[in-house]
């Protein structure tokens, strides 16, 4: 009953600006580490950018200062700022999480379904 959804990916013209948002629902105790992931048409998917269960971050060279990730540890969620947008960032993009789940307090790994960024010249 844990899961994860993404939204806010579209369409843009390059140079735009888009923020992705990933909630988290369920019987959860807590998040730990968040990450955003990509994947493009042929390619391997790739981290993106993540964010501790402190706040601290880490960024993809390619996204670094024009990509930021946030979290709102009340709301279970998080989100993905993207500005200065490229053609190559076009891709679908995925939420994953580090979940402690009530009751028992297990340990899951979540991925959320996926939205489409596509990001024209």
């Amino acid at each position: 009953q844990v899961q994860l959804e993404e939204s806010g990916g579209g369409l843009v013209q390059a140079g735009g600006s888009l923020r992705l948002s990933c909630a988290a629902s369920g019987s959860i105790f807590s998040l730990n580490a968040i990450g955003w992931y990509r994947q493009a048409p042929g390619k391997q998917r790739e981290l993106v950018a993540a964010i501790t269960s402190g706040g601290s971050t880490n960024y993809t060279d390619s996204v670094k200062g024009r990509f930021t990730i946030f979290r709102d540890n009340a709301k279970s969620m998080a989100a993905l700022q993207m500005n200065s947008l490229k053609p190559e960032d076009t891709a679908v993009y995925y939420c994953n999480a580090d979940i402690i789940r009530t009751g028992g307090r297990s340990r899951l790994i979540a991925w959320g379904q996926g939205t489409q960024v596509t990001v024209s010249s």
